[in-house]
């Protein structure tokens, strides 16, 4: 009997090997050689009529996360290449906010919202789910100039990362958006001028590095640990000429992921936005 049971023992821990490097086996052909790219394009209508087509026939990305699209697909020509399937969630109040999903392969579900009513009126979040991994979109909402949005702010960034981490038991999750926020101060060109300025407070700050110690990737600073490097320009006083920005959009990845991850980048020339895409390859 004792033999048989360590038999039987030997024989699980082989299945479980198996299993393991089939699930691996999965993760690593679902995607290869992914690129993702994340924009918040400030109103795609707008974006449409300058170098949005031309970006997207530049880059190819297999996966597409728009921010802040403000219309819904009805009212916008759909004049990109018909391969890229399109999801949508739109705000409530028209013109406002909005996030989009184009993707060459379609996803097993798409789930639209954080399942929390006061935070899903403003499309900002679209999951799509695939074999091996969640990808979520988000458009984080704005403190606000003078901070009045700042405790709905906390109230959001922990709901989200309690969202993310349901997901994260099932299956990795990569995240990307608008987190607006500078994370560190090496992430905008004045720090000292904007400790209390929305997008830079240490409350908001904290709520970011909530999600590193979460074990989510900056997969940017994987790559690149200095400063100068943006993502949002105000649009006023020639701030993008001069590269005073802000570090404000990112992709984030669950640690299991990490081994894919081959680029991070932030493309500052592509205008047609107050933003830049932002993005990663993984392999």
């Amino acid at each position: 009997m004792r033999m048989r049971m360590i038999a039987l023992r030997r024989r699980s821990r082989r299945s479980w090997l198996v299993i393991s490097l089939c699930s691996l086996r999965a993760l690593w052909l679902t995607f290869p050689g992914m690129k993702l790219i994340s924009w918040n394009v400030n109103g795609l209508r707008s974006v449409l009529k300058k170098n949005f087509l031309e970006f997207l026939a530049a880059e190819q990305p297999d996966l597409l996360c728009l921010q802040e699209t403000r219309c819904t697909p009805d009212n916008v020509e759909q004049l990109w290449p018909a391969h890229y399937l399109t999801f949508w969630n739109c705000a409530e109040k028209k013109g406002y906010s909005g996030t989009a999903i184009f993707t060459k392969t379609r996803p097993l579900k798409v789930t639209p919202h954080l399942g929390v009513a006061e935070h899903d009126r403003e499309g900002r979040v679209l999951t799509a789910e695939y074999p091996d991994f969640f990808l979520v979109n988000v458009y984080v909402p704005n403190s606000q100039r003078e901070l009045e949005r700042l405790p709905y702010r906390q109230q959001w960034d922990a709901d989200f990362l309690k969202f993310l981490r349901r997901l994260e038991k099932q299956k990795p999750v990569i995240c990307c958006g608008d987190f607006n926020v500078a994370h560190t101060e090496i992430d905008l060109a004045n720090p000292k001028a904007n400790v209390r300025t929305h997008g830079f407070t240490l409350e908001e700050r904290n709520g970011f590095t909530a999600f590193i110690q979460a074990g989510f990737v900056d997969t940017f600073r994987e790559f690149q640990p200095g400063g100068g490097h943006y993502s949002w320009w105000s649009q006023r006083s020639g701030a993008r000429a001069r590269n005073i920005g802000w570090r404000i959009d990112y992709v984030l990845l669950s640690r299991s992921l990490r081994p894919r991850l081959k680029q991070a980048f932030i493309r500052p020339q592509v205008l047609g936005s107050d933003h830049c895409p932002v993005g990663v390859v993984l392999g």
